[in-house]
């Protein structure tokens, strides 16, 4: 009897594999525009799923929509989510260099009507997509990203969910009492030079005092871009890959998910 059970437990193992393996992941290019502004994004899905699912918004580094914002985007849909690389910098605009990407984030940060815009713009394509479930939708963002989500959040979007990784925690337009209505959940590096300590604190100040549902987790040893395994190579010592702070900030955002879109 304890074989038969061996046996049909290692079947449903190789079902459930062939299951998942079965996911085809399909991506789409998405041209749209705010304003005069061209944008370009990337829209994944998975194409063996039935039926609508919960979108998410993705958005870039300081970098601009690059490879890291495109494959976060495919990893969601495999994970059963639609997932949107959205362009905050305009068609074309991809950063080599930390002075360019800088520059790049200067001129998408001086409006912050601008900015808004751009993120709604993204926002109303994921809507439009026939994959998703426009009840459902929650946004993530990395570095520059990860501050662009939270302060759709300070600001009372109608999301279900931001999650920011390692993204800037300072504001100069604070959450008050009662607007945030997003699961905020931020994903830091202990060791990440740009989001000291002292950030991290005036952060939660602020959500406690704002009444939000939120979550901080520090990964010990995790630098400044510790999801991106090109970080490495800018030349920059505050940035560096980690592949565990990776991993478990990401498992991290898929258990809120779990819980938000249950």
């Amino acid at each position: 009897m304890r074989t038969k059970r061996i046996l049909i437990a290692a079947a449903a193992a190789v079902l459930a594999f062939a299951s998942s393996s079965a996911a085809e992941v399909q991506t789409r290019e998405v041209e749209y525009k705010q304003g005069d502004t061209v944008l370009q994004g990337l829209i994944a899905w998975d194409g063996a799923a039935k039926g609508k699912r919960p979108g998410v918004l993705v958005v870039h580094e300081w970098w601009g929509h690059n490879e890291h914002a495109r494959n976060q985007a495919k990893r969601l849909a495999e994970a059963g989510y639609v997932g949107f690389a959205l362009d905050m910098y305009g068609k074309g605009k991809v950063a080599k260099h930390p002075d360019e990407a800088t520059a790049f984030m200067a001129e998408a940060t001086k409006d912050p009507a601008v900015l808004a815009a751009r993120f709604n713009a993204a926002l109303e394509q994921l809507k439009q997509d026939a994959h998703v479930d426009q009840r459902k939708i929650a946004a993530i963002g990395y570095c520059f990203g990860g501050s662009v989500v939270l302060g759709r959040a300070r600001a009372g979007a109608d999301l279900a969910a931001v999650a920011s990784f390692h993204g800037a925690l300072g504001t100069k337009s604070p959450a008050t009492q009662g607007k945030v209505t997003a699961r905020v959940l931020v994903l830091t590096g202990a060791a990440d030079p740009f989001i000291p300590p002292e950030q991290v604190a005036a952060f939660t100040k602020e959500m406690e005092a704002a009444g939000a549902t939120f979550r901080v987790v520090s990964y010990p040893g995790a630098k400044h871009s510790f999801t991106n395994p090109a970080a490495d190579k800018a030349g920059m010592e505050a940035l560096a890959y980690n592949a565990e702070a990776d991993q478990k900030s990401w498992a991290a955002m898929l258990e809120l998910f779990t819980e938000v879109f249950r």
